[in-house]
């Protein structure tokens, strides 16, 4: 059995543990697939995930994809990674499809999500209500899934770029807010230190300068 792994991650950092923590995920993933005698495939998206995973599993990455020039992520980019795994489907280079991206929970929780998107999984609740229908298709079920299909697992994908991009910019406010906070911290013990600093200073100068005064006053008595 071949697995194809989709590792969704951001082009830039500086946002916590957001990538590290998809990256960590699919990771623990491919090293079960491997320990079952599975074939790992693996898609990267995004630059981050690509740096963090090829030092370790670079042999086993088949395509990578990097959109770090686009300002705002649209449905033609996930459309294009939806093309590329319809193709290698298409041509029985895999059997089953686990995505990897981040979920947005709020601003300071974001759950890493392993989804299969193929072969596609139905829900427990959907499962719990599932009953027989008869339908009828216009035109034949056949060419309504061939187009459908393809659409809904790019569907999956922008999916997981919106998440991702929710949770990047939350994780990234959180981390840039911890940062001012400590940074205000910092400043304000380097303060004090110079304070403590520049007082024990001024108080040396003014007992030498008392001392040299009472030396000379001294001097002056014996002097008369």
């Amino acid at each position: 059995k071949i697995y194809l792994c989709v590792v969704m991650t951001a082009d830039r950092g500086l946002c916590g543990g957001v990538n590290s923590n998809i990256c960590k995920l699919a990771k623990t993933n491919f090293k079960k697939i491997l320990n079952e005698g599975k074939e790992l495939k693996i898609i990267t998206v995004g630059t981050k995930g690509l740096d963090q995973i090829k030092r370790e599993y670079g042999k086993f990455i088949i395509k990578s994809f990097s959109f770090k020039d686009k300002k705002q992520i649209s449905f033609n980019e996930a459309k294009i990674i939806g093309d590329e795994i319809i193709n290698l489907f298409n041509r029985n280079e895999f059997d089953k499809c686990i995505l990897f991206y981040n979920n947005f929970k709020n601003v300071i929780t974001q759950i890493p999500q392993a989804q299969q998107i193929i072969p596609a999984e139905k829900n427990s609740d959907e499962k719990k209500d599932e009953k027989t229908f008869s339908y009828e298709f216009e035109p034949d079920e056949e060419e309504i899934l061939e187009d459908l299909l393809p659409k809904n697992i790019s569907t999956q994908i922008f999916k997981a770029f919106l998440e991702n991009a929710a949770s990047e910019q939350g994780s990234r406010m959180t981390a840039m807010d911890n940062a001012t906070r400590n940074a205000g911290d910092l400043v304000d013990k380097l303060t004090i230190n110079y304070n403590r600093s520049r007082q024990a200073s001024i108080t040396k100068e003014l007992i030498e300068i008392i001392s040299i005064n009472s030396f000379v006053i001294d001097a002056c008595l014996l002097l008369l």
